[in-house]
């Protein structure tokens, strides 16, 4: 059976969610948590890993543009050491540099301007960390034949 994921964009006020079916391969965005903090927000964060029957977690990393680790990258791992003690699945940590901007040139590519506070931009920033990882570890899309598989009829 094909492990289910959970991707997780990190942040004080607001944690971005998304999901990815092994299977499928492909990281679509989960509605955030706002404004949840110690008990209640690994409650929260455990509703979602047992409905969607998680097998790993992957969280995107803070690193500063140079690849230097900072404070933020300190708050990740001590979020990341809680979330192994509680719910001792492997978490995977990848590269976030610009993922939000990548978002939000996105949204604005397509004339959407989502309010920051609602969290949709970090869900969809933890989708894109989870679509990095997926595709970076070879877990495919299920995806068309290429033309070059099509056959004449």
């Amino acid at each position: 059976m094909p492990l289910n994921f959970i991707g997780i964009d990190y942040g004080r006020k607001r944690i971005g969610l998304s999901f990815a079916d092994g299977e499928v391969g492909v990281a679509v965005p989960l509605k955030p948590i706002l404004n949840l903090h110690g008990p209640d927000l690994f409650h929260a964060i455990g509703a979602v890993l047992q409905e969607r029957k998680v097998g790993e977690i992957v969280i995107g990393y803070p690193l500063h543009m140079d690849g230097r680790e900072g404070q933020r990258t300190q708050e990740v791992d001590e979020f990341v050491n809680a979330l192994y003690k509680r719910f001792n699945l492997p978490i995977h940590k990848m590269d976030e540099r610009l993922s939000t901007a990548r978002v939000e040139a996105d949204f604005r590519e397509i004339g959407k301007k989502p309010e920051r506070k609602s969290g949709e931009v970090d869900s969809s920033a933890a989708a894109l960390i989870l679509q990095d990882y997926l595709d970076q570890r070879g877990i495919d899309s299920l995806l068309l034949p290429s033309p070059e598989d099509w056959q004449d009829d």
